[in-house]
Order: structure tokens, then C-alpha cells, then sequence
């Protein structure tokens, strides 16, 4: 299994728990375990130490096979299994599946820029136009865009329900089949909208309605073409970082706590 194959819309792969700036930097600085710094020597051949940095950032899980001059000048290919990683000959970043890392703090600088041009501002929103839900204070918020026959979106809901303190801001949009408007106008026009959205994801109950009333899906679908919303779910924290699709509820959890 390559790299390239196991990427995914979560980015899960055998190298995601390390692309996570999450991961302690002690166990990723290149100057442990005995990894020397690069010799100033122009004569020096680097592949040993950028064998050695690559294992060392790969925390001993994995190890290097073969490293070699790729045809850029500067840039080394590193081979662990039968994937390949493109590092510098100072073994200071690398390119993991398309990203590039600071192999020495493992920030992942392509995420981290990614995350700066899709945020918004939270109080652009307009959440007047959103299904709302509080959960205890609600003192923490999110704002999220479902589809009715998102599967990954019924378990997000599931868990999103359940999260202490937070503030559920629903933004429906119907983008995946062809009975998704149905449905968001059914919940819309149901007397409870929170209670007929939540039953409707999470036990698939469809509210008892024609879906005939006034609502704000079509300015719900405008806004999700704004801000170039492609898939379902979509989530927005309250400091305006986006995260599309599923979450696990412990990942949840801990982006809730570091963006509220």
C-alpha cells in the first residue's frame, strides 16, 4: 500500500499521526538519538544524516531503505517501504503525500496555510439563517453544514450533540441527493427545527411534513457556494478555522477545546 493510495478526505494514512502538529517536538528534533548535524564540508555526503533525521522524525515505526539524488538539485528521495518522501539535503523539510513538514518542530506548513486561506470570520456568518442548538452555556460555538444523506454527517451529529457547552449552528445544505431538499425543507417547516434536524440525522426520521412553508435553503446553497463548500459535513470553529469532513469524537473534542 502506497502512500498516495491510503490518502483520503481525513488524510489517515500511515504517516498521519506525524503530519498532526500535535506530536510531541521532542521525539521529532533531528539532534537526538545521536543525528548529527549536516557537515559544512561541500565533499560530505548527506544520506546518512537525512537517513537517520527521516527515522528519527518517523519514531522509529518505520525505516529508511534507500535515499538518493532526486533531479532536483538539493532535493534527495527517500524510500520507506515502497513510498517515497522528497527531502532537503539539510534534512530541514520534507514533502509527505503533497505537504510539506518541518521535520524538526513537524509542523505541517502546507496545512498550516491552507487553514489561513479558507478561515472566515465567525460574525460574517449570517446564523439567523442557520438551525440553532445549545447544549449546557453553549459558550463554545460551531457552526456546521449538513446534508440529510450525509453518512459522515450523522456521525458528526451524533457526536456534536453530545459535546458539552457548545452552541450547534446548522447551516442544511442539500447537495447530495436528490431528495436531500426534501428533506432540509421537511425540517425546516417542522415545529421544532432542532429536534426534527437532530432526529432526522441521527435515526433518520423524517418529519411529518410537505416541506411547503417559507425557509432559507436557497440562501443557505448561495452561502455554501461562497465559501466554496464542496462536500458535507463542513464545520467551522469560533476562531473561523475550517475542517471539512468527518471527525472522530475524540479529534472533536480537541479541536473544540484548542478553537473555542
Amino acid at each position: 500500500m502506497t502512500i498516495m493510495s491510503v490518502l483520503c478526505a481525513f488524510r489517515f494514512s500511515r504517516f498521519s499521526h506525524l503530519l498532526s502538529r500535535s506530536v510531541p517536538v521532542i521525539a521529532l528534533v533531528l539532534m537526538l538519538s545521536g543525528v548529527a548535524p549536516i557537515a559544512a564540508a561541500s565533499d560530505a555526503d548527506p544520506a546518512p544524516q537525512i537517513k537517520a533525521a527521516v527515522e528519527t522524525w518517523l519514531q522509529g515505526r518505520y525505516k529508511v531503505e534507500n535515499t538518493r539524488r532526486s533531479p532536483v538539485p538539493g532535493i534527495w528521495e527517500v524510500q520507506v517501504n515502497t513510498d517515497l518522501i522528497y527531502v532537503d539535503e539539510k534534512a530541514m523539510h520534507a514533502f509527505v503525500e503533497g505537504q510539506l513538514i518541518d521535520l524538526k518542530t513537524s509542523r505541517n506548513l502546507t496545512q498550516e496555510r491552507i487553514d489561513e486561506l479558507t478561515a472566515i470570520k465567525f460574525k460574517d456568518l449570517p446564523l439567523a439563517i442557520a438551525i440553532k442548538q445549545v447544549n449546557g452555556k453553549g459558550t463554545r460555538r460551531v457552526a456546521v453544514f449538513e446534508d440529510p444523506n450525509c453518512g459522515y454527517c450523522r456521525s458528526l451529529r451524533k457526536d456534536l450533540v453530545s459535546m458539552p457547552d457548545v452552541t450547534i449552528y446548522t447551516f442544511t445544505l442539500p447537495i447530495l441527493s436528490a431528495d436531500s431538499d426534501l428533506k432540509v425543507r421537511q425540517a425546516w417547516c417542522a415545529s421544532d427545527k432542532s429536534r426534527a434536524w437532530n432526529d432526522l440525522m441521527i435515526s433518520g426520521k423524517v418529519p411529518d411534513n410537505k416541506g411547503a412553508c417559507t425557509t432559507p435553503v436557497d440562501k443557505i446553497t448561495e452561502l455554501g457556494r461562497k465559501l466554496k463548500i464542496t462536500g458535507t459535513p463542513t464545520i467551522f470553529f469560533n476562531n473561523g478555522k475550517r475542517v471539512p469532513g468527518g471527525i472522530p469524537a475524540d479529534r472533536l473534542a480537541k479541536l473544540l477545546e484548542e478553537n473555542s
